[in-house]
């Protein structure tokens, strides 16, 4: 005589943690998918992140190589050859390098740039809101008021102030930058974690006794990371701008390493007499690139929106 047995369902409460942190992404993931501006802005993405990774490979030639260049090549329109026979598509700036592949090597720059600032605050910014949210009384008192008061400061001030002190390179930029962003993911996670430390799954480990690393790190954390991916993503485009902004200005980056700002500055001037290339094309490129980085951070906004409103 045989007889059935029929399994239990699975308990949600009792499956792994991983689990249940990494469904939530995965939706978020679809719900990304489905929407055709976001989609679009990652294909965006996708072609600028790998024209700035293949550039050595794939641009017509290393703009920063002097025995590439050939002075008699500066200033050539788009889509004309130069002495020996290469075809500037964009154009050639007065040194004789070629726009596209300047724009190229300008976007590795760039993107370094603000990856790695916006990557860097991410992680100071974290630790400090997790400490103020978990520490809690005068020392979350202290962690806000400090945070208020660098939010109420202009961006683009603090970092002006950081940039004449410490002086040009790409350090002292990604410096200023982290000191202009670290305060938004400390407070936007701090926000996060009062609500999550006050739920269940906390008060449990409480319970057990767990250490207060292992609360905070492997169970605290993972819940508060959606607002900080859709944050990281809109800050990214933000460290790029402004990155841009303060090289167009002249006090950013040096000339031995140009960003698309520098290159915009570069050609500014001859833009009066005609000579539009010299600066539109690494305008555009900008445009395009914090406009697609900002079309995915908008929709991964409405996804992990709290409310669920966009999904």
């Amino acid at each position: 005589m045989s007889v059935e047995t029929t399994q239990a369902p699975a308990d949600p409460a009792t499956e792994p943690a991983a689990t249940q942190i990494r469904s939530p992404l995965r939706e978020g993931l679809a719900a990304v998918l489905a929407s055709p501006l976001a989609v679009a802005g990652l294909i965006g993405v996708v072609l600028v992140v790998g024209a700035a990774l293949l550039a050595p490979w794939i641009a017509p030639q290393d703009p920063y190589d002097l025995r590439q260049l050939n002075f008699l090549d500066g200033k050539l329109p788009p889509m004309t050859r130069g002495s020996d026979g290469h075809l500037f598509v964009l154009g050639s700036d007065d040194q004789g390098r070629d726009i596209l592949a300047a724009i190229m090597y300008g976007l590795r720059t760039s993107l370094a740039v603000g990856v790695t600032s916006a990557f860097i605050a991410f992680v100071l910014g974290s630790v400090i809101g997790l400490t103020s949210s978990y520490a809690g009384g005068w020392v979350d008192a202290l962690v806000m008021r400090i945070v208020e008061l660098q939010l109420s400061l202009p961006a683009m001030l603090i970092a002006l102030v950081l940039v004449a002190v410490l002086g040009q390179g790409t350090d002292k930029i990604i410096i200023a930058l982290v000191a202009v962003q670290w305060a938004y993911y400390a407070r936007t996670i701090r926000a996060q974690a009062l609500v999550e430390k006050t739920r269940e799954y906390i008060e449990a480990t409480r319970v057990l006794r767990y250490s207060t690393a292992r609360i905070v790190l492997r169970h605290l954390l993972p819940n508060c990371l959606p607002p900080l991916i859709v944050l990281v993503t809109m800050q990214v485009a933000a460290a790029i701008a402004l990155e841009a902004t303060l090289s167009f200005l002249g006090i950013g980056l040096p000339l031995t390493e140009p960003s698309l700002g520098l290159l915009i500055s570069n050609g500014y001037a001859d833009m009066l007499s005609g000579r539009y290339w010299l600066s539109f094309y690494p305008g555009l490129a900008l445009l395009l690139t914090i406009l697609s980085i900002n079309l995915v951070g908008d929709r991964l906004r409405e996804v992990f929106n709290p409310r669920g409103e966009g999904r």
